[in-house]
Order: C-alpha cells, then sequence, then structure tokens
C-alpha cells in the first residue's frame, strides 16, 4: 500500500475514532462536522474526502460496531454448539464486547430513538439483525429437544433488548456489581426462555 494511501485510511480512522469519542457524551445526533474535524486534528475540507456528509460518518459507525460484535457473536454460537450455555456464553461474549469497544456500545444504544432517520434505521436494522440471529439458535435442534419454545422470535426480542440495554448500565459499574448484573441477566433471559417453554407446553395441550 502507497504512504497516500496509507495516510488516507489513518485519517478516515481518526475521523471515525474523533466521532466515537466525542458521541459518548452528548451522543452522535448532536455531534457538528466542525467538533468532529476539530478533534480529528483535520480541516474541514478534508472531512469531505471521506465521508458525504454527518449522516454517511453515521452509517459507517453503525456498520463498524455491528461487524465487530457479529464477529464476536459467532464466536460465542461456536463455543455453545462445542461446549456451554446458550444464555451465559452470549452474555459473557456481548459484555466482552463492551468493556472493550466502549464508544461503540454507546453508539449503538443510546441514539436508536435520535438521530436521522436512516441512522436510526441502521441502527434498528442491526438490533433485528441479533434477534434473528437467536431466534435461530433457539429453533435449533439442540435447544427443540431440550427446551421446546413457543413465540420463538418475541422471545429473542426480548432477550436481546434486555442485554443491549444492559450494556451501557455495565460500564459504569465496578467489578463487584459487573458481576451481580451478569448474573441478574442470566436470571432474566432464563425467564425468559422459561415463559416460552411454559407456553409451548400449554399449546401442547
Amino acid at each position: 500500500m502507497s504512504t497516500r494511501a496509507e495516510q488516507k485510511l489513518k485519517t478516515r480512522q481518526a475521523i471515525i475514532d474523533a466521532a466515537l469519542e466525542l458521541s459518548k457524551d452528548k451522543g452522535f445526533p448532536a455531534l457538528s462536522l466542525r467538533e468532529v474535524t476539530r478533534e480529528a486534528g483535520i480541516a474541514p475540507a478534508t472531512f469531505y474526502r471521506h465521508f458525504v456528509d454527518m449522516e454517511d460518518l453515521g452509517l459507517v459507525l453503525v456498520d463498524q460496531v455491528s461487524l465487530i460484535l457479529r464477529q464476536l457473536m459467532r464466536q460465542a454460537r461456536h463455543r455453545v454448539k462445542v461446549k456451554g450455555s446458550l444464555v451465559s456464553t452470549s452474555i459473557n461474549t456481548f459484555m466482552e464486547f463492551v468493556e472493550s469497544y466502549p464508544n461503540l456500545i454507546r453508539l449503538l444504544t443510546t441514539d436508536v430513538a435520535s438521530g436521522p432517520k436512516p441512522f436510526r434505521e441502521s441502527i434498528q436494522r442491526e438490533i433485528r439483525f441479533f434477534s434473528q440471529e437467536l431466534v435461530d439458535d433457539l429453533s435449533g435442534a439442540t435447544q427443540t429437544a431440550t427446551q421446546p419454545l413457543a413465540n420463538i422470535p418475541e422471545a429473542a426480542e426480548m432477550m436481546v433488548l434486555l442485554v443491549f440495554h444492559q450494556g451501557v448500565a455495565f460500564l459504569e459499574m465496578d467489578t463487584s456489581n459487573r458481576k451481580q448484573l451478569i448474573n441478574k441477566l442470566n436470571i432474566e433471559l432464563r425467564m425468559v426462555l422459561a415463559g416460552s417453554h411454559a407456553l409451548y407446553l400449554e399449546n401442547q395441550k
């Protein structure tokens, strides 16, 4: 890769990092282009060599968040298949992501109800994606054999929203409270599964 191309990638990443850093305090939709370029140490005109506008940058940020989290969750699904609990493994993987990428999870969880429509839709689309991934897991042969469920899409959505909702709270906690939160989430998600299983049994009558 040429030095020029490397510098271009470096500048692009500097813009992304600046937006993520600033958004943790006020939310991405409230940021101005000048704030981001000032934080990145570049001229406003340079911004347009990399992004069409702030909305374009927001969509790129959501894509970056989702790519990293999808990779981690795929690894978690593999660990579940080899050995492990779907609930606890998924929670632990998600919280590892929260710890490693705090600004990314803040972006994904705090701006669902704000910002331009394409930006909101992009975040909501990613949350639906994770819900559908969980639907596939809950509909799998192993789950069906051990604990058949009813209303799986609704159960999956509840589980995903519970975990996402607790992501930012997890960041603000000390080690002891984080352990308590993880235990609480384990209980809540298992309650959702128990309720779904109870509905399944009721429907069989």
